[in-house]
């Protein structure tokens, strides 16, 4: 494709209210093998025209009955086109005023009747040249655009990826299993959403708490695995989990890395301060670690285990109200109650038995 096909094939508006001058710009236009020319003798038709394809110029006249060309540039102005095309003014006008007016109104050049052909096709030809070529930019900047938002949207997701599966990878030293993490990331995600978070804080918390206990991937086996009661000193160690987990994720500025890190520094906290690693109390605890201790400690109840059976849901919630003011934020168990058919409908649908993706896509 040409620049001289381009060039012919540019759409023109040729706004008159006298037949003649139409006549006119059309005879010189075509000569010079112009051949997309739109002729409009009532200007209240030229925003109708111009959204039905949008023009590479205008040449506009400024007396015209109903609209001048002032009121014309007006309505294409409001249109807030970022190709708007360039317009050159053809008028009896003489004046400096009239120029000046026009220029201002968004007027790219200005010419007075009559006119000399040659000047006037050099002036279209200037004005198209630039016009074209400030499309053909902004079009590949526009692909451009796509192609690095699609390149992100595969590194979030690449990312996302390697995120599920460190938190999996944690649940399994456990002997948990990886549909742990999908139902209690979705069970905070809930409270989330009732507590008034928006939807992309909502997906973040979903995809940042499953990386809660991150850090158990630095806990020896044999108090990891071990199958009876902790002795003290081993419970000191396992409560060592939530530090390793933050300084794991540590030195990364993501929002999404970021919240993961405050969650696995404090999904241990208790709201009367008895939790660990620091004993924070009420408030002090972020609000994420709050949601994702509650979600955790649901599911865990819920869910049998090689060392336990797994709680009926009557008794795992009467804990939970037990340990409101306790373990729990007192507010964020009253949440826990309203959202507790939506949360059973995501237990019932990733049941281990269920062979769920354990992504939980």
């Amino acid at each position: 494709m040409t620049d001289t096909y381009l060039l012919n094939n540019s759409r023109i508006l040729l706004v008159d209210d006298e037949p003649a001058n139409l006549k006119l710009l059309r005879k010189m236009l075509s000569g010079q093998g112009y051949n997309n020319l739109v002729e409009i003798k009532d200007p209240r038709e030229v925003i109708s025209a111009y959204q039905q394809q949008r023009p590479d110029l205008i040449l506009l006249d400024i007396n015209m009955p109903h609209l001048d060309g002032y009121a014309v540039m007006d309505q294409l102005k409001a249109l807030q086109d970022v190709l708007m095309p360039p317009i050159l003014i053809l008028t009896a006008q003489h004046q400096r005023e009239y120029m000046l007016r026009a220029l201002d109104g968004g007027a790219r050049d200005f010419l007075s009747k009559p006119f000399d052909r040659n000047e006037l096709l050099m002036r279209v030809r200037n004005l198209l040249e630039v016009h074209l070529a400030h499309r053909m930019m902004h079009e590949q900047n526009a692909l451009l655009e796509q192609k690095v938002a699609e390149r992100t949207r595969e590194l979030d997701s690449t990312r996302l990826q390697v995120i599920r599966r460190l938190g999996r990878a944690a649940e399994f030293r456990d002997n948990e299993t990886g549909l742990h993490v999908v139902r209690m990331s979705k069970y905070a995600a809930i409270l989330a959403r009732s507590l008034g978070w928006s939807n992309s804080e909502c997906e973040l918390l979903l995809n940042a708490s499953p990386m809660h206990d991150l850090g158990k991937i630095g806990i020896p086996d044999y108090i990891l695995l071990k199958p009876g009661k902790l002795a003290p000193d081993e419970y000191q160690i396992m409560q060592d989990h939530a530090r390793i987990g933050a300084t794991l994720l540590d030195g990364d500025e993501s929002e999404l890395l970021s919240l993961a890190r405050e969650i696995a520094e404090t999904h241990h906290e208790k709201w009367d301060g008895s939790g660990y690693p620091k004993g924070l109390v009420g408030e002090a605890i972020p609000l994420s670690g709050r949601i994702t201790a509650l979600a955790d400690v649901f599911d865990a109840l819920t869910s049998s285990r090689p060392y336990k059976k797994a709680w009926a849901i009557e008794d795992a919630l009467n804990f939970i109200k037990e340990q409101s003011g306790r373990h729990f934020d007192p507010e964020l168990v009253k949440h826990f109650e309203r959202c507790l058919p939506e949360i059973l409908a995501v237990r019932e649908a990733h049941l281990e038995e269920k062979g769920a993706d354990p992504n939980g896509t």
